[in-house]
């Protein structure tokens, strides 16, 4: 990762939690961090503005939440570059846009508004949906925040278009000295008729084999300090990445482009992922 991180906050716990996150992200790729606060995040995740609104408290509340957020990144840290920006325009909309200059953006699983009990809040998944850049949703445990995943799980769909997350993945385990879980779900439903024949249950399962194998072996070959363990897994991909993240620090996903007048949508595993993962969840844009 060569280019700045870009982190969006709030003011609420997750994004402070996702703001502690990216720092340790910028600290170990060595690479400056930006700090956005959209004016507008909280009504966008709910809250219905007054028309008597005074405009001057807003921008005053929005350079207080940018200041304090890079306040707390400078006591974490003072090894990285930390700037701010205010943005009065849709806190999607901004972070998407500005994703075409990051390396990655990071942002929390909820946000302030009277939404906030959902799993996932609607800038978050927005911007997962639509960003140019990988962006890494910080939820699950607390104890995945301090010093890093040292373990990354990726999943793999396609290998041929599995490259761009299996390179992200393998950056990751390689600047966080982590080992490398790559996993391919896979399924025969046939296996429930009568005799099945056992033949094509190992068929499907060299197959599943040969697709991790395939998808792994250029970015295995070029980070070779990486220790990379290959599993597939008979079940729905959903099911086998949420096991994955219950002991990993990070889960790495593709996500597919899927042409349209709303740009990139998100699959159902990805949505599963990203709203019940207990850790947290890199979703990166197919090449």
């Amino acid at each position: 990762m060569d280019k700045p991180l870009i982190v969006g906050v709030d003011g609420s716990d997750p994004s402070l939690r996702a703001l502690d996150w990216a720092v340790d992200e910028a600290v170990v790729h060595g690479v400056p961090l930006r700090v956005v606060h959209a004016s507008r995040w909280e009504w966008y995740e709910g809250h219905e503005p007054s028309f008597g609104i005074n405009r001057s408290s807003v921008q005053v509340l929005s350079d207080h939440i940018a200041a304090a957020a890079v306040e707390r990144a400078l006591r974490r840290t003072t090894a990285v570059k930390v700037t701010s920006e205010v943005l009065p325009e849709d806190p999607a909309l901004a972070l998407v846009r500005l994703s075409t200059e990051a390396g990655a953006v990071v942002v929390g699983s909820r946000g302030r508004g009277e939404l906030a009990e959902l799993l996932l809040g609607s800038v978050s998944l927005s911007v997962a949906a639509h960003a140019a850049a990988p962006v890494i949703v910080v939820r699950g445990r607390e104890e995945n925040l301090p010093g890093g995943p040292r373990t990354v799980a990726l999943g793999i769909d396609d290998p041929e278009e599995a490259a761009p997350a299996v390179e992200f993945a393998f950056r990751e385990a390689q600047a966080r000295n982590a080992s490398l879980t790559a996993v391919h779900a896979w399924r025969c439903p046939a296996r429930e008729i009568p005799d099945f024949p056992t033949t094509v249950h190992e068929e499907h399962q060299e197959r599943a084999a040969a697709q991790v194998d395939a998808a792994v072996r250029d970015a295995a070959a070029a980070h070779p300090e990486v220790t990379v363990h290959r599993e597939t897994a008979e079940g729905h991909a959903r099911t086998v990445l949420l096991g994955l993240a219950r002991t990993a620090d990070l889960l790495v996903v593709g996500a597919r482009r899927r042409k349209g007048h709303i740009g990139m949508q998100l699959g159902p595993v990805n949505h599963a992922v990203l709203h019940h993962a207990q850790c947290p969840v890199a979703v990166v844009p197919h090449a």
